[in-house]
C-alpha cells in the first residue's frame, strides 16, 4: 500500500482534480493545507471530508494570479504547519487554474497575461516562495496537461503554458537534487469537473469526442487521477523524478 507524505499543500484544492488528491491523501494517512480562491464555503466542505478521515486540514484563500501575495501566503502556510507541531511540508502540488478557450487569432493580450499569469508565473514564484519550508527529500508535483502533447484548436495559449511548466519541473528536478527533493508532472487528459465551464463533463458532444479518442473509451472522471498524485507523490515512488506522467486513459495515441 502506497504511504501519502505526512503533509501536502495542493492549490486550488477546494473542488475537482485539487479536492480529489486531497482526499486521497488524507485516506492514505497524509495532512493537507488546500488552498481557495472565491468559495471558502467549497473549501471548509473539503476540510471537514478530510477532518472526518481523521486527518489534519486547513484551507487558506490565495489568488495564484497575485505573486506579490505569496511572502505573506508562505508565511500563514508557516503559522499552520506551527499549530500540527511541524515546520516542513513534505510535498507541493501546484495545481490551481484557469481555462482559456481561444483561437490564436482571437487570443487578447489580456487572456494570454492571465494564463501567463495563472498557469507560468505562479507555479514558479510560489515554489520559490515555498522552498524554505519544503523539507529535504521532499516532493513537488506540478499539474500540466494532454494539450501540451496533442493539439486541439483553442488551447494553444493554455497548452504553452502547460508546455512551459514540464520544462520547469525538469529544471526543478535538477536544481533540488541536492536537497533530496524530487519533481515531476502530471498531465491529466479530458476530465469530467467543473473545469472550463464543466465541458467535458456537461457536454454530450465534446464528452462522447473524448470517449471515442481514448484507448479505454470514456473521459477520465476525478476518481482516476487521485490515486496517480497519491502515486507520484509516495515516498516509495521518490526514484520517479525529472519526468512528465500521462493520466488520460490513452487519449489521442
Amino acid at each position: 500500500m502506497l504511504n501519502a507524505p505526512t503533509t501536502t499543500l495542493i492549490t486550488g484544492g477546494s473542488r475537482g482534480l485539487g479536492r480529489n488528491a486531497a482526499l486521497a491523501l488524507a485516506a492514505a494517512g497524509g495532512d493537507v493545507i488546500l488552498t481557495y480562491h472565491q468559495r471558502s464555503d467549497a473549501a471548509d466542505e473539503v476540510v471537514a471530508q478530510l477532518q472526518a478521515l481523521g486527518r489534519n486540514a486547513a484551507a487558506l484563500r490565495l489568488d495564484v494570479a497575485d505573486a506579490n501575495s505569496f511572502p505573506a501566503f508562505a508565511g500563514q502556510v508557516k503559522d499552520v504547519l506551527a499549530g500540527w507541531g511541524r515546520d516542513r511540508l513534505d510535498a507541493l502540488v501546484n495545481n490551481a487554474g484557469t481555462s482559456l478557450h481561444a483561437s490564436i487569432a482571437d487570443t487578447t493580450q489580456a487572456q494570454f497575461d492571465e494564463v501567463v499569469a495563472v498557469h507560468l508565473k505562479a507555479p514558479f514564484f510560489l515554489t520559490q516562495a515555498l522552498l524554505p519550508l519544503i523539507a529535504d527529500g521532499g516532493r513537488i508535483l506540478n499539474v500540466s496537461s494532454g494539450l501540451a502533447r496533442f493539439a486541439l484548436p483553442g488551447s494553444s495559449a493554455y497548452a504553452m503554458m502547460k508546455g512551459g511548466i514540464e520544462v520547469f519541473t525538469r529544471y526543478l528536478a535538477r536544481e533540488l537534487g541536492e536537497r533530496g527533493i524530487s519533481a515531476n508532472t502530471l498531465a491529466p487528459g479530458a476530465i469530467e469537473t467543473d473545469f472550463s465551464g464543466g465541458m467535458v463533463r456537461d457536454n454530450p458532444q465534446v464528452n462522447a469526442m473524448v470517449g471515442q479518442n481514448t484507448a479505454l473509451g470514456r473521459a477520465g472522471k476525478p476518481d482516476d487521477i487521485g490515486p496517480v498524485v497519491l502515486a507520484l507523490l509516495s515516498p516509495k515512488t521518490h526514484w520517479v523524478n525529472g519526468q512528465r506522467v500521462e493520466a488520460s486513459g490513452g487519449m489521442f495515441l
